[in-house]
């Protein structure tokens, strides 16, 4: 039961970073505002994202994992109750920011409860039954939130949490234990600062930059200073006794490794939850609604998949599992890089299939992997840093790719159009209206640029499937092996109890 309540929790926050992107222009549409203005909704959401998650620590040393959780739940619950009953534009953002807060804690949090009421033994199965919230949620996202704005109302997609968010209050009051505080540390001011900084800086520069231009002065200037916020955070968590989040755990290669490869996943993980129905709506005209129903059979693979993938982890450990979803990844990416507006639906479930499998089969293993041997209260502070990276990673590597995206579409609009008659006054192409058509003619420029937009997409998927074949390899090096035998093994060869091996000396575990 107790698992069961983080798990709905984290569900309904990390729901909330997809099921919006379908809302989007049906609030443009109500309030106004410019496309910029609009997509703050998203962004405001997801920049404070960035900022709350490294103070989770603090916090739950501080005042007690079940109250912080029980405070971020309530929290994220009234702020969507806000935004589902906002008057303008500015108050919708206003209250996204304060619905992140909570949203923000609660997927780290949950991680650490997983880590202090789950036996080591079946941690690879309890993180299974958790990674149905942080997977599954982004891939039904698009699904429920297009039959929402299409076929009821768009407040729906925040008031539908006010109703989920109560009953989880209430149950986490009655059935999550109350853990007892960690050692009591002061606030680390400086290192804070520098990190909600640097995150800032690059998340509105990835944000902005496709608005403002990537060679503008006002991008290069916020990369710059976020790149420069983080190098000094970076030095003041080595020196400081009491860091906000403990850097130190990237001196284990498996945790460094682990960490670039749930990065990678969490890349293509929203990368495909992005682009493919945004094919599906402007290359092949579906509506929202179809488009989510189209990627509904790739949502149930990973639901079937995830908890598997737990159980295999608890059997061989992660190195299989990880090495050969990652594989599943990058061949089903693959597959995508030749879709055309004018291809059946079939090819393009069938490889977003393959894709979810291989990140169900592969994510989970490699998180739990990443924390195993560390003690209780490493393990949240390795989630904390594990959730910060995985944001970073998701959204520079969407602002990326989206780059690419655009710049080649411009480039093969250019190449396609300038083999297309003219339309302009006094071409030949246009004497004779009834012959052509003017609107036959304007047609075939909307195509072009439809095959242009095609065309590009499939070098975002190639390049894709080009990073997932390198996380094949670095999978390869993850340890093999149940846990719990290298766990004793590593007992056999030092002094001390295994509980003393494991909680002291993580690289020997590993």
């Amino acid at each position: 039961m107790p698992l069961s309540v983080v798990t709905i929790g984290s569900f309904m926050a990390l729901l909330d970073t997809s099921i919006v992107n379908v809302a989007i222009s049906r609030i443009q549409g109500e309030f106004g505002g410019s496309t910029t203005d609009v997509e703050w909704i998203s962004t405001g959401y997801t920049l404070t994202l960035g900022v709350v998650v490294p103070t989770t620590s603090w916090l739950s040393d501080r005042l007690g994992l079940q109250r912080v959780y029980v405070a971020s739940l309530v929290g994220f619950t009234l702020g969507s109750a806000l935004c589902g009953v906002a008057s303008s534009l500015n108050t919708l953002i206003a209250f996204r920011v304060f619905q992140a807060v909570g949203g923000g804690l609660l997927p780290v949090l949950a991680q650490s409860m997983i880590y202090r009421i789950v036996p080591r033994e079946q941690i690879g199965s309890a993180m299974g039954i958790y990674g149905l919230g942080i997977i599954v949620a982004p891939a039904v996202g698009p699904t429920l939130g297009g039959w929402l704005v299409e076929d009821v109302n768009w407040r729906l997609i925040f008031s539908i949490n006010v109703p989920i968010g109560v009953v989880v209050t209430i149950l986490s009051l009655t059935i999550l234990p109350r853990f007892a505080r960690g050692p009591a540390r002061r606030f680390d001011l400086p290192g804070f600062l520098f990190i909600a900084i640097g995150l800032a800086c690059l998340l509105i520069a990835t944000s902005e930059g496709e608005t403002w231009h990537w060679t503008s002065y006002s991008v290069l200037l916020l990369v710059a200073g976020g790149l420069l916020s983080l190098a000094v955070f970076v030095v003041i968590e080595l020196a400081v006794r009491e860091p906000l989040l403990d850097l130190r755990l990237f001196g284990g290669w498996v945790f460094s490794l682990s960490a670039v490869l749930s990065g990678l996943l969490n890349v293509g993980l929203f990368a495909g939850a992005f682009y493919t129905p945004l094919f599906l709506q402007q290359g092949q005209g579906l509506g929202a609604f179809a488009a989510g129903i189209t990627l509904l059979p790739a949502a149930m693979v990973t639901t079937v998949m995830i908890p598997m993938s737990g159980r295999v982890y608890d059997r061989v450990g992660a190195r299989w599992p990880a090495a050969f979803g990652i594989l599943l990844v990058a061949g089903g990416t693959y597959m995508m890089h030749v879709v055309t507006p004018q291809m059946s639906r079939t090819p393009i479930i069938l490889a977003n299939c393959i894709r979810n499998a291989g990140i169900g089969l592969a994510l989970i293993p490699i998180i739990t992997g990443s924390t195993a041997g560390l003690s209780a209260a490493r393990a949240g502070q390795a989630s904390a840093i594990l959730n910060v990276v995985q944001r970073m990673a998701s959204a520079l590597g969407l602002a990326a790719l989206t780059a690419l995206l655009t710049g080649h579409q411009a480039q093969q609009y250019l190449e396609r159009a300038s083999m297309l008659p003219a339309v302009a006054p006094g071409f030949p192409q246009l004497n004779d209206v009834a012959a052509h058509g003017q609107s036959a003619i304007l047609g075939l420029y909307a195509s072009v640029q439809n095959q242009a937009f095609g065309g590009s997409l499939d070098d975002v998927f190639l390049l894709s499937a080009g990073l997932s074949a390198v996380g094949v390899l670095l999978a390869l090096l993850l340890p093999s092996g149940s846990p719990r035998n290298r766990a004793a093994a590593a007992a056999a060869r030092a002094p001390g109890t295994a509980a003393e091996v494991t909680a002291t000396t993580p690289e020997i575990a590993v």
